[in-house]
């Protein structure tokens, strides 16, 4: 969260349920299997557990998973619901294990809360995978690391170490970002029998794990090692824009296209339009935009 805040869009703004569903249908029929509802914070939208179970009809097109990405504060409260209407995979964002620095980092208190989510997810074997999101700051917290390996040694948890990445209001600098590189080569000093396991295709992590561990760990190298050839994300924002690239900072607006009365193959040819102008890697970070892009905070998706 920036240190002044962030204007709220205006809910007219955001695309209701209905608009969201007609999207969802639209990208699983023509080949989309994974569904991710992400932030901001998802589960402070109204009706979001419902939402879930309305996206749970689309297995019927083809719809193999529903995933969340959640900054966990309020999920431990709805999580038994979004499970019962069809969430399969879970991503929790968490930063550091000590509840001070993440009054610093979040400007909030409620590490507790996010604690007492993760519990409760990896107590549910309805979800197919937990994960932990770990965006890593040089001289901030990552001198973390090995505490959170610790957290695989007892629990089937993925843990992701990702890459500082530039973004309007997040104080970007490049003296910041630690290389993945570098922090796997401090784990090695304390895990040297560690070994590399399979990723899928797509997969924007490359993953490891500790010989007796439950869990494992990986790296999202965003910045020092573009995985951009192999991604096959796109993401629709709250607001309806469609965005190729977290780092791009064009958008086409779907929302304004269907309340005009867009048909469905007029979506399609917008889509397959934008789809056009994904490149093979985003800029480096001494050229991405961060000036046009959105903050982090108001992508939402």
């Amino acid at each position: 969260m920036p240190s002044e805040g962030t204007e709220l869009t205006p809910s007219a703004n955001i695309l209701n349920d209905d608009e969201i569903i007609r999207l969802a249908t639209l990208f699983v029929k023509n080949g989309v299997n994974k569904i991710r509802l992400t932030g901001g914070e998802p589960t402070v939208r109204k009706g979001i557990v419902d939402l879930v179970g309305r996206l749970k009809e689309l297995r019927q097109h083809g719809l193999k998973s529903i995933a969340m990405t959640s900054n966990g504060v309020a999920l431990h409260r709805k999580l038994p619901g979004f499970v019962e209407n069809g969430l399969t995979h879970l991503n929790l964002s968490l930063d550091t294990l000590d509840p001070f620095k993440f009054e610093l980092m979040t400007r909030r208190m409620g590490h507790d809360a996010v604690l007492r989510s993760l519990e409760l997810a990896l107590t549910m074997s309805s979800l197919k995978s937990v994960k932990l999101n770990v965006v890593i700051i040089r001289g901030l917290n990552d001198n973390e690391v090995p505490k959170f390996l610790e957290l695989t040694r007892s629990y089937p948890l993925s843990v992701r170490f990702i890459e500082f990445m530039p973004f309007n209001g997040n104080k970007w600098d490049k003296h910041k970002m630690i290389p993945s590189s570098v922090l796997l080569d401090r784990v090695l000093i304390i895990h040297p029998d560690l070994y590399k396991v399979s990723d899928e295709i797509n997969d924007t992590a490359r993953s490891y794990k500790i010989p007796g561990y439950r869990g494992s760990f990986g790296f999202i190298s965003s910045m020092s090692d573009h995985f951009c050839g192999s991604c096959n994300r796109l993401r629709i924002t709250a607001d309806g824009q469609i965005k190729v690239c977290l780092f791009d900072s064009r958008e086409v607006s779907l929302r304004d296209l269907m309340r005009s009365g867009a048909q469905d193959d007029d979506l399609l040819k917008v889509i397959r339009a934008a789809l056009g102008l994904k490149k093979e890697k985003h800029d480096g970070m001494e050229d991405i935009d961060v000036v046009n892009n959105r903050p982090m905070i108001k992508i939402g998706g």
